[in-house]
């Protein structure tokens, strides 16, 4: 159902110029309160959020200062040159743009068109030379100029459409999600940045003791040869450490690859590409979990990213409430449900009447001969009209009523989501912590052992010195202090590893969420 009222001038009434006047007046202060509006709307939308505000350092600039990486670079450069972070940002432009489109859906839309005919050949019209007989002959009278000018511009503004009101908050929304989509892809990131750091540097400890432990045995097999030549000991001696040269030489071999691997699983999630050569920093062995400080100096950039979200061991605290606060998935579930509120708002608003309005201008112009733009004031004309257009939706099926019945249904199922989401990040925290304090537990018994392994080893080869002990003592203790050396390793790799899934889970990830060490440098 439509209601419409027109008004057209056509210069002839001085009421109806003034009229005009009024309405154009009208018209023009409301373009210009709609102008200011879309100038003020633009402004905002261009206004940058805090989720892009990622550091861009040039990964070229890093490795040529330094061919080696510390933890603190890489996650720099991860942030700068992942290609999901990109892909992230891409979806938050496109959602800039979104909010654009859906201000469009209110804002006046403004067409200007112009035309022009030339009558090669005059149409005519036929016309009874005796209007009272009709069989009087037909008389052929030409129609119309030769030239013929047409111009017309209009403007549509809607005043009342729920749907697209709606739709202009459901874009900022959607803008809102694609901002916690690239959060949560950040934090990702980071996380993975640094497993894959730690993953090279326990790679590089596994390799170093095999290495030493293949450089002891033929350390011990060069002795037994030397010892067999001069008849203390038999060939089976000799061919013992044989065996046990040729079974560790394999493994010496896969310690290598592993550490090319860790390296390039790194580079892939630094976004850099695999040609880069590059060595990480830091000594998992010279690493104290329980100490705010470094002793070594290598160290110092691991400690700084530990410290940057505190963990109280033991703390027997509920995390729930902050990985509810934090988490990126729980937070972009929350948002994609009032998306879905919006949503169904929108498919409501689709009951309620819809009111636009509408401005024509148009210029008609004929004439004779050689043609001149759009004539002269004699031959030329201009028409306007204003009108208003309501239409109320009566009867459309049953296609409104069903939409709204599934997104009132698929708002049940985010609801649901968001549940499990929070479940599982019950989950995730717990266990984190459970890693956490295993390593936290066991580190003084480990860094003990490691401590009296290398005073055995160092007593080991005094012994040996003075005369009063043998080479098959100082083997033993090395033996001893590379499995403690390596035991010591992969505690601090676990904790290490734990505490960057910790930070992930409970939504405290560094360089996303915090970027101030509490490492005093």
């Amino acid at each position: 159902m439509s209601l419409k009222m027109n008004h057209v001038k056509k210069n002839t009434s001085g009421k109806a110029q003034l009229l005009m006047n009024h309405i154009s007046s009208y018209i023009g202060g409301f373009l210009r309160k709609v102008g200011s509006l879309a100038f003020l709307m633009m402004l905002l939308i261009s206004m940058p959020i805090k989720a892009q505000q990622i550091d861009t350092t040039s990964t070229s600039k890093i490795l040529e200062e330094n061919n080696s990486l510390a933890l603190t670079e890489a996650i720099k450069v991860a942030l700068a040159n992942n290609s999901e972070i990109k892909r992230s940002l891409f979806d938050l432009k496109i959602a800039d743009e979104e909010v654009a489109k859906a201000w469009s859906s209110v804002l006046p839309d403004v067409t200007a068109t112009a035309g022009y005919t030339r009558n090669l050949e005059l149409p005519v019209f036929f016309f009874p030379q005796n209007p009272n007989d009709p069989n009087s002959p037909l008389r052929a009278i030409p129609v119309g100029e030769d030239n013929n000018w047409q111009g017309n511009l209009s403007v549509e503004q809607t005043l009342f459409r729920g749907e697209a009101f709606v739709g202009i908050s459901s874009s900022k929304v959607f803008k809102e999600a694609q901002a916690e989509n690239l959060r949560a892809t950040t934090q990702q990131i980071v996380t993975q940045t640094r497993l894959a750091y730690y993953n090279v540097l326990v790679a590089k400890e596994q390799l170093r003791l095999q290495q030493a432990t293949v450089n002891r045995l033929k350390e011990n097999l060069k002795e037994n040869k030397a010892r067999l030549k001069a008849g203390l000991i038999d060939e089976y001696a000799v061919l013992q450490v044989e065996v046990q040269l040729k079974n560790q030489e394999p493994q010496l071999s896969e310690a290598r690859y592993a550490v090319q691997q860790a390296y390039r699983e790194l580079k892939i999630v630094l976004g850099v590409p695999l040609s880069v050569n590059f060595s990480v920093q830091g000594d998992l062995n010279a690493f104290d979990v329980t100490a705010q400080k470094v002793s070594n100096e290598t160290n110092k950039n691991i400690k700084r990213v530990d410290n940057m979200t505190p963990y109280q061991f033991n703390k027997q605290s509920d995390m729930v409430d902050v990985a509810t606060d934090l988490r990126g998935d729980i937070r972009i579930i929350e948002t994609q449900n009032q998306l879905k509120n919006r949503e169904i708002k929108a498919i409501k608003s689709r009951f309620l009447p819809s009111l636009t309005a509408s401005y024509n201008l148009g210029w008609r112009a004929e004439e004779p001969g050689t043609p001149t733009f759009f004539g002269n004031d004699r031959r030329r004309v201009r028409t306007q009209t204003f009108g208003l257009n309501l239409s109320i939706p009566i009867f459309q099926g049953f296609e409104r009523t069903a939409n709204l019945d599934i997104a009132q249904i698929e708002k049940k199922d985010l609801e649901e989501q968001e549940r499990a989401a929070i479940r599982s990040a019950k989950n995730e925290i717990q266990s984190a912590k459970e890693s956490l304090n295993q390593a936290i537990e066991t580190a003084p018994v480990r860094q003990q052992a490691l401590e009296l392994a290398r005073e055995g080893y160092q007593r080991a080869q005094a012994r040996l010195e003075n005369g009063l002990g043998s080479q098959l003592d100082v083997t033993n203790a090395e033996l001893q202090l590379r499995e403690a050396e390596a035991n010591y390793a992969r505690m601090v790799f676990n904790y290490l590893s734990a505490k960057a899934q910790y930070d992930q889970a409970i939504g405290m990830v560094p360089f996303v969420d915090n970027d101030k060490p509490s490492l005093n440098e």
